[in-house]
């Protein structure tokens, strides 16, 4: 029964004056059944369905900002119907109708605290979920970041390797040089340097699983002799190791910190030779302020996917770049890029449900499936953006900058 052509449903105060104003001005695809077999349309066409057990699960609806709302979904304290895409927008929809927007975001990060201890459990929290659960909704390398789709129409194994080469590219990488990626993920980036470039290359990270599989993959394609893969942070590097004629971070410096950006370049500057490069691959806040996504999206992340993850906005990330010493070369953003690259981790997502709920528990399930289609829905809505900026060490001297006058050099 319509809501609207039946009697009034006894519940919360708030919430019925919240769906009455809803009902009278909205279009949210979205049904609400209720514990009593009644149910509330919020548009003539619902596309999702939330079922509502017990008139407690009433509370994550007042008020209905999207961390509310994946609170109760991600625990369990309701069902909901339909598939990821449809959910993120029917929720932001109903987000945008009942939480009030204070200045351009929601809310302002507070900057955190960060050390060795802190930042190696948030990246364990995020990356040790299970190497096989990465594995079953990514393309199969592995690539953990956002691809670069040159045509738009591009698969995302296509489109992942040709990042790839679009970063290797940028930084001009050649035989026997050096490469530091710091952040390395599963190894794939080490893998291409050496395999197509020649490179010899260090790759860091802090996953455990990480270290593993990429050691595994490292020694599969006998290039133990090019590619060393350490369990290490970048700031522990040994200044005896000598310095990186290329150094890449790739989807690593969220987890910086904002009041720590520029020790973070700092210590790019102190491990890059003159007359070397560095390209950093990292996501944005597009506040002017740093602010964080609006309608309570940036509190479910920070409490379920990326502890202690900031987001600055480019302007501070190049501020900061320029105080640690560094040239900002090119400056690229790849937004829509990532958009479609979570809208494809999403559909395989989707496509996997049953896999995926065999290997995690059903809270894993949900925080996930939530996570990755609300991030393709929050590059489209341009709450977030992601920009890879090539870098050299400042100053006057033209032997500090090896790239030619041109960009023609990215695209041949």
């Amino acid at each position: 029964m319509d809501a609207r052509t039946s009697q009034p449903v006894t519940m919360l105060k708030p919430v019925a004056r919240f769906l009455t104003g809803l009902q009278a001005e909205t279009d949210i695809p979205l049904r609400l059944t209720l514990w009593n077999g009644m149910q509330h349309d919020l548009g003539p066409q619902p596309k999702v369905t939330v079922h509502l057990p017990n008139p407690a699960a009433l509370r994550y609806f007042v008020p209905p900002s999207l961390d509310n709302l994946a609170e109760g979904y991600v625990n369990g304290h309701f069902d909901v119907l339909g598939q990821a895409a449809d959910i993120v927008e029917a929720a932001t929809s109903l987000a945008a109708h009942g939480v009030p927007m204070r200045g351009r975001f929601g809310r302002l990060f507070s900057a955190l605290g960060h050390d060795r201890a802190q930042d190696a459990r948030a990246i364990a929290h995020h990356y040790d979920v299970s190497n096989d659960f990465y594995r079953l909704w990514l393309d199969e390398a592995m690539v953990y970041s956002c691809a670069y789709f040159p045509t738009r129409t591009e698969s995302l194994a296509a489109a992942q390797s040709a990042k790839l080469d679009h970063i290797l590219g940028k930084l001009m990488l050649k035989a026997d040089e050096r490469l530091l990626d710091i952040g390395c993920g599963w190894g794939e980036l080490a893998l291409r340097a050496a395999q197509k470039y020649g490179a010899r290359v260090v790759g860091v990270t802090l996953s455990k699983n990480q270290h593993a599989l990429a050691c595994e993959r490292v020694a599969q394609a006998g290039l133990a002799d090019q590619v060393e893969i350490r369990l290490q942070d970048y700031r522990d590097i040994d200044p005896g190791d000598g310095q990186f004629d290329k150094i890449t971070s790739i989807g690593m410096f969220e987890h910086v910190g904002l009041n720590h950006l520029e020790a973070y370049f700092a210590r790019i500057n102190a491990l890059l030779k003159d007359g070397g490069l560095v390209l950093n691959h990292g996501i944005t806040s597009t506040d002017p302020g740093s602010g964080a996504a609006p309608l309570g999206a940036a509190s479910f992340i920070e409490k379920y996917v990326f502890p202690s993850g900031e987001l600055p906005h480019i302007s501070l990330a190049l501020k900061d770049m320029q105080s640690a010493g560094l040239e900002a070369l090119d400056v690229e953003c790849l937004r829509r890029h990532y958009a479609r690259t979570l809208a494809c981790w999403s559909d395989n997502y989707e496509h996997q449900q049953e896999a995926i709920r065999a290997l995690v528990s059903e809270t894993t399930y949900r925080v996930w499936r939530i996570y990755l289609a609300g991030c393709a829905h929050a590059f489209a809505q341009n709450w977030v953006s992601i920009y890879q900026v090539l870098a050299c060490k400042a100053g006057s001297s033209e032997a500090l900058n090896p790239t030619p006058w041109s960009r023609a050099y990215m695209y041949a």
